[in-house]
């Protein structure tokens, strides 16, 4: 029996009879030798999960349930009212150019999978196991769909198993450079859908405060004003631009001084700045910054339930828990988005 056991039980005791009762707070361990010296006796504090940067894409984008083996997305593209002359009350449908269309794309949901062997021992030891298994699982999966949802090529790469590669999500970085964003080709087929998003190239190797100035003016302005406004960037970006200077020397460019949050780079021409560990550090060829309106810019459905199972009999003195979880992610809008590339 735990200690939390232990303790539950003797209240309900006390409540029952309304007598005094000890409770007898050692506890001997059911792993042998666990314990400083002979008896196994020892204290376990609380297991608890050690921190990781899950996905913080979660954080900005727009996250729906989903049902089902696939997902569609459909983008209602061109103009609905008459382009020739809307400032009539007359509707003349056979004249104008309303050019009302869709353009659709249809990704299958993904499945992570995950398997925990676990000593009965320690189960019956260790307070706030079964909690704390179940809050790193959920950490885990995150911080592999949050790397997979920037890094993964689905198009190919097969052998690429850590982020998933044809089994894996559509990576923003695998996303079509252009220099002015389009929605990708209409239809079924896993090779559509793949937009092209607006990039700027880095002016050289090393960063500048023009780059930042030419990534914010990329973003279409109509996005300008939107609540989820963000850039996203690996932290040794943001240690970079903490470091950033004007051309004769002097003070940084961005300082903890006149920031009206207080602190370097938290917030950089008014949009908050994410760090995110799964981004490109700054180099040639590499995606060090994304700016976008990141509720439009990508979305993620997950599927509404999540299959846990315990087998006792995989091995003996280890219970086995076997975990998996579907979700897919597209880029949804990418005018929303833009993003800065090494050369």
């Amino acid at each position: 029996m735990t200690i939390t056991e232990k303790i539950l039980s003797g209240i309900k005791q006390t409540l029952e009879t309304g007598d005094q009762v000890k409770i007898d707070l050692r506890e001997a361990s059911a792993i042998t030798g666990s314990g400083y010296g002979v008896g196994g006796r020892t204290y376990f504090d609380d297991a608890f999960a050690a921190l990781r940067f899950a996905n913080p894409i979660r954080q900005a984008a727009r996250v729906i349930p989903a049902q089902g083996s696939a997902v569609q997305f459909v983008a209602k593209t061109g103009n609905a009212a008459s382009q020739t002359n809307p400032w009539t009350y007359t509707f003349t449908p056979n004249s104008g150019t309303p050019n009302t269309d869709t353009s659709i794309w249809q990704l299958p949901t993904r499945v992570i999978t995950a398997q925990l062997p676990i000593r009965t021992a320690v189960m019956s030891d260790v307070n706030y196991l079964n909690e704390t298994i179940v809050e790193d699982l959920a950490m885990e999966f995150a911080s592999i769909e949050g790397a997979s949802m920037i890094l993964n090529n689905d198009q190919s790469g097969t052998t690429t198993t850590t982020t998933g590669g044809t089994n894996g999500l559509r990576g923003l970085n695998y996303y079509t450079s252009a220099g002015t964003a389009a929605y990708g080709s209409s239809g079924y087929a896993i090779t559509d859908g793949i937009h092209s998003i607006a990039t700027v190239s880095q002016a050289g190797a090393s960063i500048a405060y023009d780059d930042i100035v030419n990534l914010c003016n990329a973003l279409p302005a109509p996005y300008w004003s939107c609540m989820g406004n963000a850039w996203m960037m690996h932290p040794n970006t943001i240690q970079a631009l903490r470091k950033l200077k004007g051309a004769t020397g002097g003070a940084p460019m961005f300082t903890e001084v006149g920031d009206d949050d207080g602190g370097a780079v938290a917030y950089v021409f008014g949009f908050p700045v994410i760090p995110n560990a799964n981004m490109e550090t700054i180099g040639a060829g590499k995606f060090a910054i994304y700016l976008a309106c990141w509720n439009r810019f990508v979305t993620i459905a997950d599927v509404e339930e999540m299959t846990v199972q315990a087998m006792e009999q995989t091995q003996a003195g280890f219970i086995t828990l076997y975990a998996e979880k579907r979700m897919v992610s597209s880029v949804r809008d990418p005018f929303a988005g833009v993003r800065l590339v090494g050369v």
